[in-house]
């Protein structure tokens, strides 16, 4: 007994708890038996005289050693953990406090027989061990969670510090992700100046760069942002609020409309605004013209948050009741993007059927559309001022065009009957508030900075010769050839095509499938080249355009800086080639006049080449003649054909045996013919388009040029720097000795000559050159006019 005596005081503060807990069981608070059954280390040792004082209250006094403590003993939840975790994390912790009262059993007995000497450092050894398998697991547990978000990852993976140029624009944290997913280390000129005063001040925009600036994600970004920021309030108030949070942030209203002048810019923006909002529960869609009405009318039932379209689908569905379209109370952001190409001529009626069914004051109740009036009313929070943001590279407004905004937000929309005919106008018609920021980033050029452009003069039946050089003696990289009309783009497309070039078309009489599908075909292609009308001269962001190529120049001067545009983007360079003709120099003059051009650069020509350039064309041109011949009367024939079908007469053919006879034999000639031009034009397209001067049997026979010269140079130092590495197996590259394989643009800067474009002479050798055929055409009428009157007078004489 004395044994025992002596050694209860060395009995763990943990055994008396448990004997003074069973005790008080009956009256004690369970809370308290929880934390009372905990292992306790005494802050006071049992010798103190004043632990009975201090050790006097329910609790027994006393303090926790913070690095033993272990979750799963205590209940708490860490942040962040699945439920599945949790769960077995408590069942952890119960079979933990199981074995601990085992071993506090053990610990009893042992104490009590080897004097209790070691009992406080097996139980730390053992904490220690449960601590370590703890935080084991809860790393296990991070890495599958961040297993299983791959935004996670890659935003562990991103080094902020490359991206220290977005913090200033102060953007919500998933944005940041997107950012940071998407590679955009640093915002571009037109971000920085546009997204704060939209997102963080609420302004309209007016917005001009040159292309290729991000002007999308200069808008887009400010709309998610809103929209983020609006979620993450209504989650907050979820919590206090309940249903207000759903009356603040609701689901299903319409809150961005975008309009866009072209099909293929309004699916870019909207793939562009998918990537940012990746991860985010907004739903954004495309409405355009050429797709199934049926499939967008069910898109539209999923009630989507931001609606990208063009203007003539949009008012075609509005115009046929589409509730979502039409209940435009909920909107918060209205988008012009390319509002130059909305104003051109009056293009778009419909975009200003849209403008009309805009709620007139955006940010009062009773200013709302009748439309509007019998939808659910909205609470004072959700009922902002409409952002107006209008977008382009091209851009002109008058010295007073915050006056005008103020005196047309008096003025009702009835008393402008006047059409969109200009920015300043389609600006006020949208609402614009007048401290609209005005954000201006074009230079003089308007054009962009690493844009080397540059021009051949050449005769308007030369113009598919020359074309044919680029593209054969210079075709690297993603080329764009530009036409003004349809009828042009074919025959041109035509012609390359029998030359062995493939092209892709597009233009405004495709199908939409078929148009998507030449800008896929044309993205997937590192070296392809691409015959487009100016369908394609609006928004499209397709990296790696090399060299565009303006087979016809365009009508304006805004025209051919969307063309130009579709090179030198985001930073990049790139080079434009304008074919001019003698009809075409007074408009390039204008042109130059237009953008403050003082010179231009000719483009290098190797004219050694262009008597087999001349050859091949004019065996591709006899063989389109033959075909477009033949391929014109089986049209006409199967269009008589299929209309006397409809209407159930019987076609006879009503052509002697002679004209039959006739007419099989010159088919077979034509036949015989073009069979005979395609031999001989295969022959010539087998061997590399080689200068007239070049020998194929001895390589010097008609001396070293200096692009031979060049070429042996690159030779031998390529075969220098990399002959060592590579190894037997592996295939060389075939070179072609005598032809130029340098893409335009080092071509333009290595031998580009710089040319002075003098407006005022260029118009007066127009005015010169006119004014002689002007001579010639009334001198050939006087001579023409003598001869009839001397043939009356002759014939008055014989009668």
């Amino acid at each position: 007994m004395a044994a025992v005596t002596e050694a209860e005081p060395r009995v763990s503060s943990k055994q008396s708890n448990n004997k003074k807990g069973k005790r008080k069981r009956t009256h004690i608070d369970p809370e308290i038996d929880r934390l009372d059954s905990l292992p306790w280390n005494s802050s006071i040792s049992q010798d103190d005289p004043f632990s009975v004082i201090a050790g006097s209250h329910e609790l027994e006094g006393g303090f926790l050693s913070l690095e033993e403590i272990d979750e799963g003993d205590y209940g708490f939840e860490i942040p962040g953990l699945d439920k599945k975790v949790k769960k077995e994390r408590k069942n952890k912790s119960k079979k933990q406090q199981d074995s601990d009262v085992d071993v506090d059993a053990d610990g009893v007995e042992e104490e009590a027989e080897e004097e209790g000497i070691n009992v406080e450092v097996k139980k730390k050894r053992k904490k220690r061990k449960k601590k370590k398998k703890a935080k084991e697991s809860s790393k296990v547990d991070e890495t599958t969670s961040v297993s299983n978000n791959k935004d996670d990852v890659e935003g562990e993976s991103v080094d902020e510090t490359e991206f220290y140029g977005w913090n200033e624009l102060r953007l919500h944290p998933v944005l940041m992700k997107s950012i940071f997913r998407l590679g955009f280390k640093e915002p571009t000129p037109i971000q920085k100046a546009c997204i704060p005063a939209a997102a963080h001040q609420g302004k309209d925009v007016v917005g001009a760069a040159e292309t290729g600036s991000g002007k999308t994600l200069a808008f887009g970004l400010p709309i998610l942002q809103r929209l983020l920021e609006e979620q993450d309030k209504a989650s907050n108030m979820g919590n206090n609020v309940g249903e207000e949070a759903e009356r603040f942030a609701p689901k299903g209203l319409l809150r961005a409309l975008i309009i866009t002048p072209t099909r293929e810019l309004a699916i870019q923006v909207t793939d562009h605004f998918k990537e940012a909002a990746h991860g985010i529960n907004i739903r954004v869609v495309s409405i355009v013209g050429g797709m199934s009405t049926e499939k967008q009318e069910r898109l539209l039932k999923a009630r989507p948050e931001i609606i990208v379209g063009t203007p003539g689908r949009l008012w075609e569905l509005m115009s046929g009741g589409e509730k979502h379209l039409v209940e435009l109370h909920s909107l918060s952001f209205f988008v012009l993007d390319e509002a130059d190409r909305m104003i051109e001529n009056g293009h778009f009626r419909e975009l200003q059927s849209i403008i009309d069914m805009l709620p007139m004051a955006s940010g009062s109740i009773g200013g709302q559309s009748q439309s509007s009036e019998n939808c659910q009313t909205l609470s004072n929070m959700q009922i902002k001022k409409r952002q107006t943001f209008v977008f382009s590279a091209t851009i002109a407004l008058s010295a007073d065009f915050r006056k005008k905004l103020k005196r047309g937000s008096l003025r009702s929309k009835q008393s402008m009957a006047d059409g969109l005919n200009s920015i300043e106008m389609l600006s006020e018609r949208a609402g614009m508030r007048a401290n609209a920021a005005i954000i201006d980033l074009t230079n003089a050029s308007i054009l962009a900075n690493k844009l080397e452009e540059s021009f051949i003069e050449c005769k308007e039946e030369d113009k598919d010769a020359y074309l044919y050089y680029i593209l054969s003696v210079h075709g690297q990289g993603r080329t764009i050839v530009f036409c003004t009309s349809i009828a042009a783009l074919r025959h041109t497309s035509a012609l390359l095509r029998i030359l062995g070039i493939n092209v892709w078309t597009l233009h405004a009489q495709m199908q939409q499938r078929a148009r998507l599908k030449a800008i896929d075909r044309f993205r997937s292609n590192e070296h392809a080249i691409l015959v487009a009308t100016d369908v394609a001269a609006r928004g499209l962001d397709i990296p790696g355009v090399r060299t565009v190529v303006h087979y016809q120049l365009p009508h304006s001067a805004e025209v051919y800086v969307h063309r130009s545009g579709r090179t030198a983007r985001a930073c990049t360079d790139g080079c434009s080639i304008a074919l001019i003709s003698s009809n075409d120099t007074s408009k390039f003059a204008s042109l130059c006049k237009s953008f403050s051009k003082e010179s231009f650069q000719r483009f290098p020509l190797e004219e050694s080449y262009m008597p087999e350039v001349m050859r091949r064309l004019s065996l591709a041109r006899q063989i389109d003649k033959i075909t477009r011949k033949d391929s014109q009367e089986k049209a006409k024939k199967t269009w008589f054909e299929r209309n006397a079908e409809s209407i159930e007469l019987m076609v006879e053919n009503d052509d002697s045996e002679e004209e039959r006879v006739s007419n099989h034999k010159q088919k077979r000639v034509t036949s015989m013919q073009l069979k005979n031009l395609q031999q001989e034009l295969n022959t010539l397209l087998s061997r590399p388009l080689q200068p007239k001067s070049f020998s194929h049997r001895y390589l010097a026979g008609a001396g070293i040029s200096p692009l031979l010269q060049h070429q042996f140079e690159e030779l031998t130092r390529q075969k220098l720097d990399q002959g060592v590495n590579l190894g037997d197996n592996k295939r060389r590259k075939l070179v072609v000795i005598g032809q130029d394989c340098v893409e335009p643009l080092q071509a333009l800067r290595s031998s580009g000559q710089e040319v002075s474009m003098d407006v005022k002479e260029t118009a007066e050798k127009r005015r010169d050159l006119e004014n002689l055929r002007r001579k010639r055409k009334e001198e050939k009428k006087r001579l023409r006019d003598q001869r009839r009157q001397q043939k009356k007078r002759l014939k008055e004489v014989d009668e």
